[in-house]
């Protein structure tokens, strides 16, 4: 049975980045939406949200918080690289997602990645920014694969890092949880 929580930093302070886990459909995206709404830091980066036609999945598409969109993956797109059944669009997450992270470390106080998953570990760059994200000084808020994987896992293990797993039935803990670390890194920008 998992944990609520996975308490990766174990000292008794405010971790400086913050990433939920936890399986697909359980709001991730949502919670960090709802909490940046309501926070007072300067966010950028990016968040993906599924497509749908006739309520059926067809892929995914990066959204800025500037309110940049491209789609990252797709049943109908052609792509060399392939997750699932969907083909997905190294080039645009480069130019979208990399490219909003890359300018929310210059002029953010708050990064937003969501979500370092399967489809973007397929773009060296985005990995490259993954790492700067977390070492740049910067607060992270972002998603990041339940799955064992070498990289996330590594994330998962930094001393600064922070994993909140997510389920349907702690959701609301969850947001607490998510407004009460902005708040304390508010308090400290």
């Amino acid at each position: 049975m998992l944990r609520i929580k996975l308490e990766v930093n174990k000292e008794d302070k405010v971790s400086q980045h913050l990433l939920l886990t936890g399986k697909p459909g359980t709001g991730k995206t949502n919670l960090i939406k709802e909490a940046i709404a309501r926070s007072k830091i300067k966010a950028g980066g990016f968040y993906t949200e599924e497509i749908r036609s006739s309520g059926i999945r067809q892929g995914f598409k990066i959204i800025t918080l500037d309110g940049k969109e491209a789609i990252l993956a797709h049943v109908n797109i052609s792509s060399p690289f392939q997750v699932s059944k969907y083909k997905v669009d190294v080039d645009n997450l480069n130019k979208v997602g990399v490219s909003a992270t890359q300018r929310a470390l210059q002029e953010c106080d708050l990064i937003i990645i969501d979500e370092i998953g399967k489809m973007e570990l397929l773009s060296p760059q985005f990995r490259e920014t993954v790492w700067q994200a977390i070492n740049g000084g910067k607060k992270v808020l972002g998603t990041i694969m339940l799955n064992p994987n070498p990289f996330c896992d590594e994330i998962k293990h930094h001393p600064e890092v922070k994993v909140l797993l997510v389920t349907r039935d702690n959701r609301k803990q969850a947001l607490a949880e998510i407004q009460s670390w902005l708040v304390e890194n508010e308090n400290r920008a």
